[in-house]
């Protein structure tokens, strides 16, 4: 099971990170640049509202797939007919949610026009994850890497073009960007759902009732914690935008966005890694395997380089992001060069968070696979609430350095709990070895880092500090062997035996 594990891991992360940095850095950074900070802002808050209510358009239904197929192959035929029209019907339902609520809350109709289109698109990105479940309940993990970067390739190609001919620069540039979403989550939709076609033996349009019931029933858990986790991980640039006064909120958002982006790209390994081992975890656990040697390997690949990244960002945050984000075309050079300095304090904090985030994907997916859902949706309660009122106090005051702080406490707190609940709920024994071993770590990277920024190369006259980020980066991997996080040997043998 290791083996495969991480062969299919590494198959999936190769894929995605060829083609989705490409994408994150590449497109969506110059779109920003071309639409605009305020105009992005708008659509980075509303694309997270529409997140938001993602309950009614998902209800759990994909994490509890996901589980069900892998325990039991044969359900893909007898149920994906019925879950079909009940992900239409929902689609439906969350349509007409959304328009209400937009409504409710004071969009105008540029903002409802935008609003509708994007939450097309939600419909449709959460329709491609659901059949991925499938795809990775079937452990057809190599079909599932290849649909997961399918719409991310096709807005490489459609960016690359609207870049281009300057339609970004028009009053409706962002409208043209969800547009082109449309049509790229469309391709990989319709391609996922040919593919699992092919792996039932009937497929018909049916309304079932009682099934839909009993389903909506035995994923109720999964959606209380979607809708939970989504409030505390995506609500931030909503309360920012509709908080702060008219333009303020705007181009506060997208300050926030910016770094938030880079946030989110990193997220993206972590995602993956929790999407093979939900099924992986699942198929142990029905055969009684013991999942804590998976658990340390998977704590030490994933923890160790989340640690690197994190560190790394906060050190070097205003080299980063001025290489990121080095040009715009819609505001001034010195609102710009504020821009810069306010998204790179934000960007330090939200990287910092991406090891508890990491800790959460790691966790949050061995207890969802077990079952746990009481346990986690109140840990996610727990986290939505505090990370609520940390947000009204903090934006106010800090605007969205607020939020990031809000953010980095919220996620380092559920990721704590959700390692204690684990711990208690599998009996992990208090493995000491490896919890100073991540300190000594974790203390190493810091000091690493601290002494690289002190460096001085007399023979670079200019980006002196990509020399710098450089040697800090090699210098974290060798610690990383010296002590132990990584090891080469244990690797292999799993790869041998496993």
């Amino acid at each position: 099971m290791h083996k495969k594990f991480l062969t299919n891991l590494g198959l999936i992360l190769f894929l995605n990170l060829l083609i989705k940095p490409i994408y994150v850095f590449g497109i969506e950074k110059a779109v920003q640049h071309q639409v605009g900070t305020a105009a992005y802002g708008i659509y980075f808050a509303i694309f997270n509202f529409s997140f938001l209510l993602t309950i009614l358009l998902d209800f759990g239904i994909t994490n509890f797939n996901n589980k069900n197929i892998s325990q039991n192959n044969h359900l893909l035929t007898k149920h994906f007919s019925s879950l079909f029209t009940l992900k239409l019907i929902l689609a439906v339902l969350y349509i007409i949610l959304v328009v209400v609520v937009g409504l409710t809350i004071g969009y105008d109709t540029r903002l409802m026009k935008l609003l509708l289109v994007q939450g097309f698109n939600m419909f449709l990105l959460f329709f491609i994850s659901y059949l991925r479940s499938n795809l990775a309940g079937l452990h057809l993990f190599k079909t599932d890497g290849i649909i997961s970067v399918l719409d991310r390739s096709i807005m490489i190609i459609l960016g690359i073009y609207m870049l281009h001919s300057g339609i970004f620069y028009t009053e409706n540039g962002i409208m043209y960007f969800v547009y082109a979403q449309t049509f790229a989550y469309s391709v990989a939709a319709l391609t996922a759902f040919l593919i699992i076609l092919k792996k039932t033996h009937s497929f018909k349009l049916k309304w079932n009732f009682p099934f839909s019931l009993m389903i909506l029933k035995k994923s109720l858990p999964f959606a209380i914690l979607t809708l939970l986790m989504s409030f505390y991980n995506r609500i931030d640039s909503v309360m920012i935008e509709r908080m702060l006064p008219a333009g303020v909120g705007d181009i506060q958002s997208g300050i926030y966005a910016q770094g938030f982006r880079i946030l989110d790209a990193t997220n993206m390994i972590a995602f993956l890694v929790a999407g093979v081992l939900l099924p992986v975890f699942s198929r142990m656990l029905k055969h009684k395997e013991s999942v804590e040697p998976l658990v340390k390997l998977i704590s030490r690949l994933l923890l160790t380089p989340a640690i690197v990244i994190g560190v790394g960002c906060l050190f070097y945050k205003n080299e980063l992001i001025q290489l990121l984000y080095h040009q715009t075309d819609k505001e001034t050079l010195l609102d710009y060069t504020l821009h810069i300095q306010e998204s790179a304090n934000i960007f330090s904090l939200l990287m910092l968070s991406f090891v508890a985030v990491s800790t959460t994907y790691i966790f949050g997916t061995l207890l969802t696979a077990n079952g746990n859902m009481k346990q986690l949706n109140y840990m996610a309660a727990t986290g939505m609430v505090l990370n609520i009122i940390f947000n009204y106090i903090l934006i106010k005051k800090y605007q969205a350095f607020g939020s990031a702080m809000s953010s980095m406490g919220t996620q380092f707190l559920t990721a704590i709990i959700q390692v204690i609940i684990a711990q208690r709920i599998f009996k992990f024994k208090m493995n000491f070895r490896l919890i100073n071993a991540f300190v000594l770590f974790a203390v190493g990277v810091i000091a690493i880092n601290y002494c690289s920024k002190l460096l001085q190369f007399q023979w670079f006259e200019t980006n002196n500090w990509m020399v710098n980020f450089s040697i800090m980066c090699v210098g974290c991997g060798i610690w990383a062997f010296v002590t132990g996080m990584i090891s080469i040997k244990a690797i292999f043998r799993i790869l041998k035996f496993g």
